[in-house]
């Protein structure tokens, strides 16, 4: 296991990672369990054959909230009634499946998660989750103290099943929130150790319980802070779609656009700016990708959400002081230096 700290921004994310890569296959499970003990929430673990375990998980600690990336092969983790008593969390999780399907027995009941669900669950209630196909997800875990005070003081008895795989039917926030931990953990770790990028801790771990509130105290309960996490990850997903305005914005993330113009001006820039920054970040990403050389630069308009070419240059050049045309000949160096 190894441990560092990222530290892009206030409040520095600890990070910490797990392989049984080079692990004796006598001890993998033990060792397993430890680091899970120790990084997330501690379990009783076990495999489902006589294969050796394989196992990965990357962790970021923040001051309230711990993120994971966790993958493995088949197996069985569970906490009953007696391992709780012995080892207490007082923590929710929230379990993000991203591959395979598995199965969650909980007292009274059952469900089966597949690629796209994320369930929310007191840690300290009796459950066993199987992963016959091996295991990977992201999870979140956050004091129950801290999510009680979200819920408005409503317990979590039994878990919440939410999905968040696609945009059609997937609870927005929770597609927010699942975006938000993914690019975290990769923004803030590369093979365990902290990445270039710089993270900011403070804004990841707030904008997460932001967008938690909106999923557990329901409609009207949630702040400025959580709409515009929920309002950037939509935009993010309709930037090539021309006909994207604040009025479908607001109403994907459950509010009015009177409502999310005051969101974004908070933060000082106009909804319907920070689409055309959007748009043209990304284009510029585009020109300046080797791989892209060949697009025309109608098609990365297009791909950017401009219908119109002549338009995308010119707000282009206004925006870098160079055509999209130099820019993709001048490379990364270019834009850098124009920005």
């Amino acid at each position: 296991m190894t441990s560092t700290a990222a530290t892009g921004g206030p409040g520095p994310a600890r990070t910490l990672a797990f392989s049984t890569e080079g692990i004796p296959t006598a001890n993998r499970v033990e060792l397993w369990s430890i680091h899970n003990a120790k990084a997330l929430i501690a379990l009783d673990i076990r495999t489902m054959d006589d294969s050796p375990l394989a196992a990965a998980e990357i962790n970021l600690h923040f001051p309230s909230i711990k993120l994971a990336q966790v993958r493995g092969s088949a197996q069985v983790i569970e906490r009953n009634e007696r391992f709780i008593r012995r080892h207490p969390m007082d923590v929710i999780g929230v379990f993000f499946a991203l591959a395979g399907e598995a199965f969650f027995y909980y007292p009274g009941g059952f469900e089966t998660l597949r690629p796209g669900q994320a369930v929310i669950y007191d840690a300290d209630r009796p459950f066993m989750r199987g992963f016959h196909r091996g295991v990977e997800e992201m999870v979140l875990t956050i004091p129950r103290e801290e999510y009680l005070a979200l819920s408005g003081g409503r317990p979590l008895t039994k878990p919440v099943v939410v999905d968040f795989h696609d945009a059609g039917s997937s609870n927005r926030h929770m597609l927010a929130l699942a975006r938000l931990v993914r690019e975290a953990l990769a923004t803030g770790t590369a093979g365990g150790a902290p990445a270039a990028a710089p993270l900011d801790a403070r804004g990841v771990e707030a904008s997460s319980i932001e967008l938690l509130r909106l999923l557990v105290a329901g409609k009207g309960a949630g702040t400025a802070l959580g709409y515009l996490a929920s309002a950037r990850c939509f935009i993010e997903e309709q930037l090539a779609d021309a006909d994207l305005c604040p009025a479908r914005v607001a109403d994907a993330v459950g509010i009015s656009e009177r409502h999310l113009t005051r969101v974004f001006a908070e933060e000082g820039e106009p909804p319907g700016a920070y689409v055309l920054r959007r748009r043209l970040e990304r284009a510029r990403s585009l020109l300046a990708d080797e791989g892209e050389r060949t697009t025309p630069i109608a098609a990365v308009a297009a791909r950017c959400g401009f219908s119109s070419q002549a338009y995308f240059a010119r707000v282009f050049k206004a925006r870098f002081g160079v055509t999209p045309l130099a820019a993709r000949r001048g490379g990364a160096d270019t834009l850098i230096l124009s920005d």
